[in-house]
């Protein structure tokens, strides 16, 4: 039986995997399952600007209506705002049409609980039992009993509103700002600049035939020369439907998520606001945070690849700060999900507070040399018991050492499978060995 969800959500190249037949009938199926313990449910669907969007809104939209579940469309919006606005809206649930930082040509549904958060496993393989049932035994309704759908524009204020409470004033600093034409290109200016700062913005059309495509959180290059030729603060770089935030310091280098996060619960032990005095991040950060952990009494707690899962030890231990290298933060305290602009806003603060230059704040994490290699296949099943493949590993386990860590994990949204090596040796050499277990994974997953 084929399988619809991943770890975020449905995705796949839109017209082709991800169809409007697809959207359709995941729109019936979802509205009938969430909305059926209300007179009149109400779905909230917002989109990034990817070409194929509009079509699955469509489809979607329609699904939705044809079992009696009213929508307000939201339009080009970010997946925190949506998530956000499905709870302050007390809709019966919010849906995303987007997938993330992924190429132009694919698309995702990603879908939002009454509460915010992301369906459960529970829930997600209950849509696709109903999916793959031979027929459509679901109501139709008639008449007066029909769903609508509502163009809302306005509600994006609400959200904003939302983020300038959670931030200081940001007078006095200059930021580049990347929107990867995609979801951010609609807010990220306007909040940043009512909150005082002086913004240059880049990558900001919305055109979902350059959303991704060498700018934004997955390719900071441009970033980069901007932030130096500009003179200007920090740079944030956010990706396709803004849930990730990747910044640059003021003199043009990476501060990935890694380094936020460091900086960010520094801060918070600072103030006596981590919870638990506990950090959650995944067993792709690196060994550096642990290292930092213990110099300022907290504690790092590593879940599986996905910011699900980082959520859910989240929510478990009553945890508030938590996420992942790629700039996937939750504030807990404030959101349900990642949320780029929102971690952008928390990051600033410290800045200001600290009055530091990023620089300054991101080097306090000593990091542990790290190389990651993505590695295209055919196939993401099986490689873990492949032979070949495992007594590589096992043979490069042995030579990094006990300080030492290899991960290979198949990614959740493409057709790749992801190596990092992470140990107290030259990088070059690490990427030697990241390079040589890609060719033997590339060979055997063809």
């Amino acid at each position: 039986m084929e399988k619809l969800f991943g770890t975020d959500g449905i995705r796949g190249v839109a017209n082709r995997d991800l169809t409007p037949e697809l959207a359709y009938r995941i729109g019936r199926i979802a509205a009938w399952m969430l909305g059926s313990k209300t007179v009149s449910p109400l779905f909230v669907i917002g989109r990034d600007t990817r070409l194929s969007g509009t079509m699955l809104e469509g489809s979607l939209t329609a699904g939705i209506n044809s079992v009696g579940g009213d929508v307000r469309l939201l339009g080009v919006i970010s997946t925190p705002a949506v998530a956000y606005l499905t709870t302050h809206l007390n809709a019966s649930a919010g849906v995303v049409i987007s997938a993330s930082h992924n190429p132009i040509e694919d698309n995702g549904l990603k879908i939002f609980h009454s509460s915010g958060f992301k369906l459960p496993d529970s829930l997600e393989e209950e849509i696709e039992k109903h999916y793959h049932m031979p027929e459509d035994v679901l109501p139709r309704p008639e008449g007066a009993d029909l769903g609508q759908a509502f163009h809302d524009g306005d509600a994006v204020a609400e959200y904003l509103e939302h983020l300038s409470n959670t931030s200081t004033s940001l007078e006095g600093l200059y930021l580049v700002v990347d929107c990867a034409h995609g979801a951010a290109s609609r807010v990220a200016g306007e909040v940043f600049k009512q909150l005082g700062a002086k913004v240059r913005m880049i990558h900001d059309d919305p055109d979902g035939s350059r959303i991704n495509v060498e700018c934004g959180a997955t390719d900071t290059a441009d970033l980069q020369k901007e932030v130096i030729a500009a003179g200007a603060s920090l740079g944030l770089a956010f990706d396709g439907d803004a849930d990730r935030l990747i910044a640059v310091d003021e003199k043009g280098k990476i501060v990935d998520g890694d380094a936020i996060m460091a900086i960010c619960a520094v801060d918070l032990v600072r103030k006596n606001l981590l919870k638990q005095n506990t950090l959650v991040a995944t067993v792709m950060s690196n060994g550096g945070l642990d290292i930092l952990a213990e110099e300022h009494g907290f504690k790092v707690i590593r879940t599986k690849v996905g910011d699900r899962y980082v959520l859910e030890k989240m929510v478990e231990g009553g945890f508030n700060l938590g996420g992942e290298q790629s700039g996937h933060i939750i504030f807990s305290d404030f959101a349900t999900t990642g949320d780029g602009l929102l971690t952008a806003l928390k990051l600033l603060s410290v800045v200001q507070e600290q009055q530091q230059p990023l620089s300054e704040l991101s080097s306090h994490l000593e990091r542990l040399p790290q190389v990651l290699v993505n590695q295209k296949v055919g196939t993401r099943e099986g490689w873990d018991k492949n032979k070949r493949i495992t007594d590589a590993i096992n043979k490069i386990e042995q030579d990094l050492g006990k300080r030492g860590r290899i991960l290979v994990r198949p990614s959740g949204t493409e057709a790749k499978i992801r190596v990092m090596l992470e140990a107290s040796l030259p990088e070059d050499k690490l990427k030697e060995y990241a390079d040589s277990l890609a060719g033997i994974i590339s060979e055997e997953q063809s």
